[in-house]
C-alpha cells in the first residue's frame, strides 16, 4: 500500500493493518520528513488517544491529515505506533 499526497509518496508498506477501513502503516515505512507534529488529539472509546500530524509537501500543508495511536488501548494494540492518513491523502495498492 502507498499513501500519496500532491504526488509525494508519504508511506509505502506491504505490512499495513486495516482498522475501520483505514490502513495503518508501520512507523518504519513512513517518510517522516513529510510529517509535522500537530497539537491536535482526539479520543476514541476503544482505541484511545490519537495524536495528529500535518502532512507537508512542497510547502503545502494538509492539516492533521495523519494520525497515530502511540499508546492504544488493549483492543487496538495492533496499531501501536502505526500511522494512518485521511483528508485527501490517497491510500492505494
Amino acid at each position: 500500500m502507498k499513501a500519496i499526497w500532491k504526488g509525494a509518496v508519504i508511506a509505502e508498506s506491504a505490512r499495513t493493518v486495516v482498522i475501520e477501513g483505514n490502513h495503518y502503516f508501520p512507523a518504519d515505512d513512513v517518510r517522516r520528513e513529510y510529517l509535522k507534529p500537530s497539537t491536535h488529539t482526539t479520543v476514541c472509546p476503544w482505541k484511545g488517544t490519537a495524536s495528529y500530524y500535518d502532512v507537508v509537501v512542497g510547502g503545502e500543508i494538509n492539516r492533521e491529515a495523519a494520525w497515530c495511536y502511540a499508546e492504544p488501548k488493549e483492543a487496538a494494540k495492533q496499531i501501536r505506533g502505526r500511522v494512518a492518513f485521511w483528508r485527501g491523502v490517497e491510500v492505494v495498492p
